[in-house]
């Protein structure tokens, strides 16, 4: 697909995300929006999926590890034509398909149960290591947050990607600096990722700009090192797309009122 389409769906996904977190009065936009532009090169330009026949053995998986972002997998979603726009109503209400963190056994298109951190990224690995042992030629993508790579299980899970040789995985780091307590130097330094990425086994990819669809897709359609993982650091800017969201903490788990709403939806127009 071509960049200016895959532009047009992220500033559709964008509003998406402020439509369902305004209605509910609640959610987190701020890495929400950092990591859309990652979410629709996946699920228009890369993986090989299907709404029609999502439970197909054969299709790519994907695990959304930083769970809290679930209103950008469900804007994705939703513009893929997994489920209806009128599913945004019940956004974070009981019974309704699209909670708070992803649930597999509600939402069309969702591989996998995530919201506890750390967790995600160790059950890519465990698909991955499945697709393997299977013959399954499958590949598995999951986006995980620089607050959340500051779990020891983020590091357990790519020892063993790396141990397992699985270049079948894709590990996605929406890296905007920002976690719910401040900035990641603040609360816990990640200190030089890339080189510890590196340390760890992974074939690691830095891309300059996270939100630039160009840089993303290029990054994701790189050549495959056999026999590694591949680890890209997408350097993002939280909020993105927002004027008054963009870069602020406080942005990490707050919904916009009414009028903020509106604000931001003329933002993100065109």
């Amino acid at each position: 697909m071509d960049i200016q389409t895959l532009e047009k769906y992220a500033r559709q996904v964008r509003r998406d995300i402020i439509i369902m977190t305004a209605a509910a009065g609640a959610g987190h936009p701020g890495g929400s929006l950092s990591s859309t532009e990652a979410m629709v090169a996946l699920y228009f330009d890369v993986m090989n999926v299907d709404p029609k026949d999502d439970k197909n053995p054969n299709r790519d998986r994907f695990v959304l590890s930083k769970g809290h972002s679930a209103p950008a997998l469900y804007g994705t979603l939703c513009e893929r034509g997994f489920f209806g726009r009128e599913e945004f109503d019940h956004f974070r209400q009981l019974h309704g398909i699209l909670q708070g963190h992803p649930d597999t056994k509600k939402c069309p298109g969702v591989d996998a149960s995530t919201g506890s951190l750390g967790q995600g990224i160790s059950i890519a690995v465990g698909m991955a290591l499945g697709a393997k042992h299977t013959g399954n030629k499958c590949h598995v993508y999951t986006i995980i947050g620089d607050g959340e790579s500051q779990e020891g299980l983020v590091w357990e899970a790519s020892m063993a990607a790396a141990h397992y040789k699985l270049d079948n995985l894709t590990v996605i780091l929406d890296h905007n600096g920002l976690q719910i307590d401040g900035t990641n130097d603040e609360v816990m330094s990640l200190g030089d990722i890339k080189a510890k990425a590196v340390a760890f086994g992974y074939d690691v990819i830095e891309v300059a700009d996270g939100n630039d669809m160009k840089q993303v897709v290029d990054a994701l359609h790189a050549p495959a090192c056999p026999g590694k993982p591949r680890y890209i650091i997408l350097n993002t800017l939280k909020g993105k797309g927002v004027s008054f969201m963009e870069g602020q903490v406080g942005w990490h788990g707050k919904a916009p009122n009414a009028e903020q709403a509106a604000q931001a939806l003329k933002e993100l127009e065109g």
